[in-house]
């Protein structure tokens, strides 16, 4: 037996809103009435300018439809409490505002009060819908910040102005993105403890082995220069190091699984206890840990003060780099002598043979004075870097011994922005940029917004 059909009444501010979008739509429909009145029909790509040249003013007319109906008893308040002493007040005057959207710009004729007990005016309609207290709202800031971060900013305008039709201009982006990289903190930019543990799970092996977590950290260089009024000469710039570490996960087939990266221009104590953050949300009973670095110092401090109980592996590429310097300094850069000792050596280390290499590199007859410095680096660097060599060993085990993944990550967090041709930082503009990147590149970035939101609300 079937059901009764049946229609919910509609609700009057539902039926104004639909004869106002219908007026707004007719409006909008007569721009298109040149080409139906050509002799040459338009082709796609005119047909297709034309929707998003003036979709802007039937959608932007809706919105604001959309609004005054549905907040259709703010519109016409004329008593309310104040929110800071509950009194009622009656309203004090009508004050327009004009916001711009995405979807289009408009006006709103708010009710304003003013609570002359606690001297501060409200409107509350302003306290329903939240908007940014800038003429851009808050859906354009976000896409604004994105495309900034990603971005020269006179090039991100340029492209959202293109592809939105909203016209922001550099100085918005910079400003915004600033803004909301100021409230970027590590608690923010850092995925939680859930969020990570779903990514453990996402790695998870079907032999039901725990997947390895690689910790890896690094430093790249960046151009900063000091604070001065943007007409003003800033003076001369320099590079500062910045220290960042990333971790992740080795996945099935060896795919790499990103759990979180955080760059600043810090120093080795900032950074460590960022890492140390981050050690608190991992749930390291659930992985097999693996440090992976060069052989910085402030690098394996940091790493083995926060993951105390895992492997240690020192890069495989840049222990290469010693051990060819070696080989060119004894044979001669690029000779087959050279080749041939440096791959025999580094095999021998592939093996773990540590000590027997530092024991052949004693006997070496050495018979310049480059030639014993290279040869006694090479054996001070293996001295203090052998609990750390184990190649072989590590392969088998389905570790990774080359940083290549902590390299990536300073490339895309750090270099493609911030090296810029003719860029130079002030260090808390560039900081903010960074935190921001690390936002976007850990997944974190929606919140790092809600939270700059609430910041301005």
């Amino acid at each position: 037996m079937g059901l009764a059909a049946f229609n919910l009444p509609d609700f009057p501010e539902k039926m104004e809103f639909r004869e106002m979008a219908h007026k707004v739509l007719d409006e909008w429909i007569d721009t298109f009435m040149p080409f139906f009145e050509s002799q040459t029909p338009p082709d796609l790509r005119s047909l297709s300018d034309h929707f998003q040249n003036t979709r802007q003013m039937f959608l932007g007319a809706c919105l604001q439809a959309a609004v005054e109906r549905l907040h259709k008893p703010l519109f016409g308040q004329r008593r309310a409490d104040c929110p800071k002493c509950g009194h009622a007040v009656l309203r004090h005057a009508v004050r327009e505002r004009s916001v711009s959207t995405l979807q289009g710009s408009f006006s709103l004729s708010r009710p304003y009060f003013y609570c002359g007990d606690c001297q501060e005016g409200f409107a509350p309609l302003d306290e329903a819908l939240g908007p940014a207290p800038e003429h851009h709202q808050f859906d354009i800031q976000e896409r604004a910040v994105r495309c900034a971060g990603r971005l020269p900013f006179a090039e991100a305008a340029t492209q959202f102005e293109e592809l939105t039709g909203v016209s922001i201009g550099n100085h918005f982006c910079h400003e915004t993105l600033q803004s909301a990289g100021e409230v970027a903190t590590l608690e923010e930019v850092l995925p939680n403890r859930e969020e990570i543990l779903r990514r453990i799970e996402q790695a998870q092996l079907a032999s039901g082995e725990k997947p390895i977590l690689v910790v890896t950290a690094d430093g790249a260089m960046t151009p900063t220069r000091q604070q001065a009024p943007r007409k003003e000469k800033r003076g001369p710039g320099r590079y500062q190091e910045v220290k960042g570490f990333r971790i992740y996960l080795i996945g099935p087939l060896g795919r790499i699984v990103h759990v979180a990266s955080w760059h600043q221009v810090q120093d080795a104590a900032d950074i460590r206890q960022s890492l140390h953050v981050a050690s608190k949300r991992i749930d390291q009973d659930r992985v097999r840990v693996a440090l992976l670095a060069d052989g910085a110092a402030w690098v394996w401090n940091a790493l083995e003060e926060c993951f105390p109980q895992g492997r240690r592996i020192l890069d495989y590429y840049h222990c290469a780099e010693h051990v060819w310097e070696a080989a060119d300094a004894l044979y001669g850069e690029g000779t087959p002598e050279a080749q041939e000792w440096a791959e025999a050596f580094l095999s021998q280390l592939c093996l773990g043979k540590v000590d027997q290499s530092i024991a052949a590199l004693a006997l070496i007859k050495t018979k310049t004075a480059q030639q014993r410095e290279a040869v006694e680096n090479l054996s001070t660097y293996l001295e203090n870097q052998a609990q750390r060599i184990h190649y072989i060993d590590d392969v088998e085990k389905g570790y990774h011994i080359g940083s290549g993944a902590m390299e990536s990550a300073n490339k895309y967090i750090c270099h493609t922005r911030m090296k810029r041709p003719g860029a130079w930082w002030v260090v808390n503009s560039g900081n903010a940029m960074l935190r921001v990147r690390c936002a976007m590149y850990n997944g974190t970035f929606e919140k790092v917004f809600q939270k700059y939101m609430a910041t301005k609300s």
